[in-house]
C-alpha cells in the first residue's frame, strides 16, 4: 500500500503549513468521523453553536433570507481542513455550494463518501491552502475552523487563506485561546483527565491568541467584526456561546472591497 503521506512529500519545500505528524495522526482516525460518540464528539456537539453563529453572521452580512429553507443559496463557501465532512454537510443543507478540502488522504474519502450516502453535492478535494491560492481560487467564505492550531507555520498558512476571500468576503475562525485556562481546559482536563480527546489532540504553544489572528488578518485588508467565546458544560457536555474568550473562540472578519482603500474610506 502507498504511503498515504506520500502525495505531500514531494511538495513539503513549498507547502510548508502542512505538519506531517498531523496528518498522521488524522489518518489513524478518519474512520471514526462519524462516530458521534467516538473521539469527534466534541465536534459532532459544538457543530450545532457553531453552525448557528455561522449561519446568523452570513445572513447578516450579506442580507441573506433567514425566513428562507436554503438561507445561504447563491455563496461560494470553502470548508478548509474539512476533516471527515461534519461542517461541510451542515453548510451544504443551508444551500450553500461548498468546496471541502484536506490534507489527509483518508478524511477525504471518508467525507465524500458520507456526503454521497447523504444524498448531499459537496466538492471534496485532497489539497492545502497553498494549493488553492496558486491556483486563483476565490469564494464568498472560508471557513477555518479548528485547523489553525494544527499546522505548522501559522502566518503562511493565514496568508494563503486571505487570498481565498474574495473583495467584500468573509472569513470565520473558529480556534483555542493560548491561555492558562485553555492549557487546563482544552489538554489537562479534555486529554488526560476526562479523556474526551485522544492524547496528544492539541499543543498549547501553537494555540493562538485572537489578537494575534485579528492582526494577522488585517495584514492583508481584514477587520474582525464580530466574535465569541464557546464553552461545555463537563457535567452534560453540552456546547454553548459565551462572551468569556479565554479557551475556544469565533471570529468573523470581512475583506475591503477595494484593497487600496481603509476601512475609514469604506465608511465616508
Amino acid at each position: 500500500m502507498a504511503n498515504p503521506l506520500s502525495h505531500w512529500t514531494k511538495i513539503m519545500n513549498k507547502q510548508t503549513t502542512i505538519d506531517p505528524k498531523e496528518v498522521a495522526f488524522y489518518q489513524k482516525m478518519s474512520a471514526l468521523w462519524w462516530q458521534e460518540g467516538g473521539p469527534f464528539w466534541p465536534l459532532h456537539r459544538m457543530n450545532g453553536v457553531r453552525m448557528g453563529f455561522i449561519r446568523d453572521t452570513l445572513m447578516t452580512e450579506f442580507g441573506l433570507d433567514p425566513t428562507s429553507d436554503s438561507p445561504l443559496q447563491g455563496l461560494r463557501i470553502l470548508d478548509i481542513g474539512c476533516g471527515g465532512g461534519i461542517l461541510s454537510e451542515a453548510i451544504a443543507r443551508l444551500g450553500a455550494s461548498v468546496h471541502g478540502v484536506d490534507v489527509a488522504t483518508k478524511n477525504i474519502a471518508i467525507a465524500a463518501q458520507h456526503a454521497e450516502l447523504s444524498g448531499l453535492a459537496i466538492d471534496y478535494e485532497l489539497a492545502s491552502a497553498e494549493i488553492l491560492a496558486g491556483r486563483g481560487e476565490v469564494y464568498d467564505v472560508v471557513l477555518n475552523m479548528e485547523v489553525v492550531e494544527h499546522v505548522a507555520e501559522l502566518d503562511l498558512f493565514m496568508n494563503a487563506c486571505m487570498r481565498l476571500v474574495r473583495p467584500g468576503g468573509v472569513m470565520v475562525v473558529a480556534t483555542i485561546n493560548r491561555t492558562i485556562a485553555s492549557w487546563l481546559g482544552a489538554i489537562i482536563m479534555a486529554e488526560y483527565v476526562l479523556g474526551w480527546l485522544p492524547r496528544g489532540t492539541h499543543r498549547w504553544s501553537r494555540f493562538p491568541t485572537p489578537v494575534e489572528v485579528e492582526n494577522l488578518l488585517a495584514g492583508d485588508g481584514m477587520r474582525v467584526f464580530t466574535s465569541t467565546g464557546v464553552t461545555v458544560n463537563p457535567f452534560t457536555k453540552c456546547f454553548r456561546l459565551t462572551p468569556y474568550v479565554g479557551i475556544n473562540y469565533i471570529l468573523a472578519a470581512r475583506k475591503t472591497l477595494d484593497p487600496a482603500l481603509g476601512f475609514t474610506d469604506l465608511l465616508d
